[in-house]
């Protein structure tokens, strides 16, 4: 006679091992969502590196601010995603040749953006991409601290060290 061992497993044993299948399933499924997002993100990079095209304007004015207040056209805001509508986008006013017009720049280069000069900028339809000055070179915008930057200046102004 033949006997089969039983194998007895704990219920904190059967979760913990569900919530590592989980987990490992989880982290797989981001990993592939990434990839395919990191691809279109490339293929629209290359597609305003395509049609960027150099743009003499006096910039107005600039606004962090909701998509649906900005003052670009209609089309524009019916066509962006919906959560994309109530976050605050980097809004610049600018006067390009005869006309004020409301374009969106790229975040990174959003800080360095002259305010009432004239600046030669890289535009693919109404994205700003990049910026130059026309007259002398534009300043770089100063780097915020951190909170965790603050304190820790603070600390060392008090040890006598800063």
């Amino acid at each position: 006679m033949h006997t089969t061992p039983i194998i007895l497993i704990a219920t904190w044993q059967i979760i913990v091992l569900a919530a590592v299948v989980l987990i490992t399933g989880a982290l797989v499924a981001l990993y592939f969502v990434g990839k395919r997002m990191d691809k279109k993100q490339q293929e629209q990079q290359a597609q305003l590196e395509a049609a960027k095209q150099p743009v003499t304007m006096l910039i107005i004015d600039k606004k962090r601010m909701p998509l649906k207040d900005s003052g670009l056209p209609q089309v524009v805001i019916d066509k962006a995603p919906k959560m994309m509508r109530r976050t605050k986008v980097p809004v610049v006013k600018a006067k390009v040749g005869p006309k004020i017009m409301s374009l969106i720049s790229d975040e990174k280069i959003y800080d360095s953006i002259p305010l009432k000069k004239e600046v030669r900028a890289e535009v693919s339809g109404i994205y700003i991409v990049s910026v130059k000055g026309l007259h002398g070179k534009i300043e770089a915008a100063p780097v915020k601290k951190t909170f965790l930057g603050r304190i820790r200046a603070r600390l060392l102004k008090a040890a006598g060290r800063g």
